[in-house]
């Protein structure tokens, strides 16, 4: 890594990730105290304390930068050009179950393109990382090399969110493609319950991920995840093909076009 002052801004949400999946790893196990948000969503103390250990990265070294933090909110002005999408935790109900499928995302937004983002695996000790134009995988600590993310649909396997609200309902919901026969023909479903699924798209390790839901542009759960795939050359589109957030938003994200395809005639077979 560069010095502090030469540091790019994907180098910084290398290192923001880093920070929180520590405080992740270190309170996992402990029953940490959790509080309500309201409709059955809660965050723990490890939400917060990783929240925490991220923005001090952040804004040690970009003071001037807005951010979007999944449990302090919105900090700095409402149009500024660069704002940090931070999820401290994505996978809270996995975690607090202790099981160890969750990821830490950080995202830059400049302007209206995500140009910097990573996603841990805390428990993995793998970095998921893109600088707009590369994406790449880092294993262990600042050490080592990083390599290539591959997306490859051989796994057959495809991620589905299967969380509330469903607001394409009844026309579309992701639980349908489970009982669809052409999805047992062609894939077999996974459902991690955490955006790392996002990010094994881009690494090869998933065919494909679905999930429906609006507000997904400047989302501190998915922005890291879609810059990601983007960047490895994944499809990404909502969930009728078109551009991401746009129309009835949701997301589509597969390894190649000819799965993008398939996913894409299974939802319009469902809708009609």
């Amino acid at each position: 890594m560069l010095g502090m002052n030469t540091e790019s801004d994907a180098q910084l949400a290398v290192r923001a990730v880093r920070a929180g999946a520590a405080v992740v790893r270190e309170m996992y196990g402990t029953s940490p105290q959790r509080f309500d948000k309201g409709g059955g969503d809660f965050a723990t103390a490890a939400d917060l304390a990783a929240e925490k250990a991220i923005l001090d990265v952040l804004r040690t070294a970009r003071p001037d930068d807005a951010v979007t933090g999944e449990e302090s909110g919105r900090t700095g002005a409402d149009g500024a050009e660069r704002r940090w999408l931070v999820d401290p935790l994505c996978g809270t109900l996995n975690y607090a179950v202790n099981t160890m499928v969750v990821a830490v995302n950080v995202a830059l937004r400049e302007g209206s393109s995500i140009t910097a983002a990573a996603s841990a695996d805390p428990f993995g000790g793998e970095v998921f990382w893109t600088d707009g134009e590369r994406a790449r995988l880092h294993r262990g600590d600042t050490g080592g090399t990083d390599e290539e993310l591959a997306p490859s649909s051989g796994s057959r396997l495809v991620d589905v969110n299967l969380d509330p609200p469903f607001p394409n309902a009844p026309g579309f919901r992701a639980v349908g493609l489970l009982a669809a026969p052409e999805f047992a023909e062609h894939f077999r479903p996974r459902v991690v319950s955490s955006t790392l699924a996002v990010a094994w798209v881009a690494a090869g390790r998933r065919a494909a991920y679905v999930t429906d839901g609006r507000g997904l542009r400047d989302s501190v759960h998915f922005a890291a995840g879609i810059a990601l795939c983007e960047a490895a050359g994944c499809v990404v589109t909502g969930i009728h093909g078109q551009p991401p957030h746009t129309g009835a938003e949701g997301l589509v994200v597969a390894a190649d076009r000819e799965t993008h395809g398939l996913l894409l005639e299974m939802i319009r077979g469902q809708e009609r």
